[in-house]
């Protein structure tokens, strides 16, 4: 019998593969995420899917900003990645090609693939979109539903901001993918009131270096004028 892994497992080996100290700020979300990302895994009813891979990356990505040094993301994106064994590199590029099959596919054939029993052509959402129509037990997860917002906010920018618009595209593929349109609603909803706190953090963390700045110009500028100001002595050639 396969020994199931455990949180404690998944985060010792986070801080295997990086074991800097994490600012204060941004930690409970990597923690968060980790734990989300474990519990996904070993449940027996989950299947990864690029779809899931984009939740992940634009949690991490929409919820990182600013971090300092910015350097060092890449490194605690791939210990998360690597702590409940995934490949970092694999999780980043299946993102990128299923957020790349969304363009210019309307979605009138988001529904048909959402609705069918047979794949259609190469392109990969609309064949992950129908996979999980065939698939008999679907494990929904709240990185689930916000990669799917972000498809459907890159495909029309006005998901974001009109309701009605959104609940129109979510009640829509929820119902075709036998998914909870409450749960999708809440978990979005709550992505959503996230970030715009994101925001407001980053700006008031913005309005405190540009205090600092200030604050050491303003220093600087004080102890200038004593030193340009401070008596020029030469000294006197020795009589002949």
């Amino acid at each position: 019998m396969t020994k199931i892994r455990t949180v404690s497992e998944a985060k010792r080996k986070f801080f295997t593969h990086y074991s800097r100290p994490i600012s204060s700020i941004y930690r409970r979300f990597v923690e968060e995420l980790l734990v989300e990302m474990h519990l996904l895994s070993v449940n027996i009813d989950f299947t990864y899917d690029p779809i899931f891979a984009l939740g992940i990356v634009t949690s991490f990505d929409s919820f990182m900003q600013g971090y300092q040094p910015a350097a060092e993301l890449p490194a605690i994106f791939s210990a998360l990645c690597y702590g409940v064994d995934q490949n970092p590199d694999q999780v980043r590029q299946d993102a990128k090609n299923v957020a790349a099959s969304a363009h210019h596919i309307g979605l009138d054939a988001w529904v048909t693939a959402a609705s069918s029993d047979q794949t259609s052509g190469d392109n990969l959402l609309l064949n992950t979109l129908t996979g999980i129509h065939q698939r008999h037990k679907f494990k929904y997860s709240r990185l689930f539903s916000i990669g799917l917002y972000t498809l459907l906010a890159d495909q029309d920018p006005e998901v974001k901001d009109n309701d009605e618009k959104r609940q129109d595209y979510l009640t829509k593929l929820s119902e075709l993918l036998d998914l909870s349109l409450d749960k999708v609603v809440k978990d979005l909803d709550l992505y959503r009131s996230n970030l715009e706190k994101v925001d407001q953090l980053l700006k008031v963390l913005e309005d405190a270096a540009e205090a600092e700045r200030k604050k050491k110009e303003k220093q600087a500028a004080a102890t200038t004028p004593a030193i340009e100001d401070a008596p020029v002595t030469t000294a006197e050639s020795p009589e002949s």
